[in-house]
């Protein structure tokens, strides 16, 4: 049996060294988290972080991640790293987020950014690659936003995924696909998938970029069509240039000729050059190669550039790769170590409050049944008044 054991982890550790990790942050080495993350000074009124695990958690230290800690304020903060691109690669974008103060309007998204960023100067203008994760705010206001800058515009998903609204932790996951298809997936569970062309609303894109490319092709095969045929007339022109004595017949079949080019009335592709119909067919399906949704040729950084009415939001176990299951194994070593206790440790607090607040009120009703009489009725029963 031992044996079996020693292949699965000879996998693994291959599994390990063959997977790409750009960005991995958990926090567990105290302070020097301010080393590595750079707080916005684009505005000072921008509120500040600090490293906490929160009133409750699994693991005091393992749980300690970024709180926000000022109510009413906008946050703007970043770690940058080896740019990389995307291209050709499966892109995973991963991290956990807890709003323990459980959230009335703000955001718990991360931001994906090019390597060129200005990190002293981020703010919400700050061009971005991708935006993802929670946004809450009211009851009109609880998705998960996956948003992707293409063509200089920023693409939201068109599907309405919700996101978690408790007070615990929970785990993000985004992978997108150099085939160009995508997963959302919250505490491990694909919970929204499909296409990004179409659940992106690209196909306007790609019927503009097409309909631009067809127009462009079709002009240049028409000019050559016509080239060729003028050249075709003027050859024949010039070898019969002593012939001028041609019937009516002919000449009005040579007028007839130039008057009506073989493409009125509508081009098929049997009228045309057949080379020229299959170089426009093979323009179409080029599309998506020419512009692949999926790839971001020069990610350097990521960060947290959000808006909250109410602060206490901690994020935690941050991680960029290009390795599914590498993911998913970061996920259960982090995340999902620490869920259980989590929801114990609160469970025990719920019930120590529940406890007190009717130990208080037993408190106050005691009081009131053995509080002394006012001098006025002790007066009336005497009749002394």
């Amino acid at each position: 049996m031992a044996l079996p054991r020693v292949c699965l982890w000879a996998v693994w550790v291959l599994r390990v060294a063959l997977a790409t990790v750009y960005f991995q942050e958990e926090f567990i080495d105290g302070e020097r988290w301010r080393n590595r993350w750079v707080q916005s000074t684009n505005n000072s009124q921008f509120g500040h972080f600090r490293l906490s695990s929160g009133k409750f958690y699994g693991h005091k230290e393992k749980d300690k991640g970024l709180q926000t800690t000022q109510n009413g304020r906008f946050y703007a903060i970043s770690a940058r790293f080896k740019p990389f691109s995307s291209k050709g690669k499966t892109l995973i974008i991963q991290y956990t987020v807890k709003h323990e103060q459980l959230m009335d309007c703000g955001g718990g998204y991360v931001k994906v950014f090019p390597a060129d960023v200005d990190q002293k100067n981020l703010n919400g203008k700050s061009q971005y690659y991708i935006m993802f994760g929670p946004d809450i705010c009211g009851f009109d206001i609880k998705k998960v936003h996956v948003i992707l800058h293409f063509k200089n515009q920023y693409h939201s998903n068109k599907k309405s995924i919700r996101c978690k609204v408790d007070g615990f932790t929970h785990l993000y996951t985004l992978v997108l696909r150099p085939d160009l298809t995508y997963e959302v997936k919250i505490d491990g569970q694909g919970i929204e998938s499909g296409s990004i062309e179409y659940d992106w609303n690209l196909t306007s894109l790609q019927k503009m970029e097409t309909s631009s490319a067809e127009s462009k092709d079709w002009d240049q095969a028409e000019g050559d069509i016509f080239q060729d045929q003028g050249k075709h007339f003027l050859d024949a022109s010039a070898n019969k240039s002593s012939d001028w004595n041609r019937t009516e017949l002919d000449r009005q079949g040579q007028a007839s000729m130039l008057q009506k080019p073989p493409n009125q009335g509508g081009l098929k592709p049997e009228g045309i050059n057949k080379h020229i119909w299959l170089h426009r067919k093979m323009k179409n399906t080029n599309y998506l190669t020419e512009y692949d949704l999926s790839e971001f040729e020069n990610i350097g950084a990521i960060g947290l550039e959000l808006w909250q009415v109410r602060s206490g939001t901690i994020f935690d176990n941050f991680l960029i790769t290009d390795d599914e299951e590498y993911a998913e194994n970061f996920g259960r070593a982090t995340w999902g170590e620490t869920k259980g206790p989590e929801r114990e440790m609160h469970a025990i607090q719920a019930k120590e409050e529940i406890k007190k607040a009717r130990e208080e009120v037993e408190e106050l009703l005691r009081g009131k049944s053995y509080r002394p009489e006012s001098n006025f009725r002790r007066f009336h029963r005497r009749g002394e008044l």
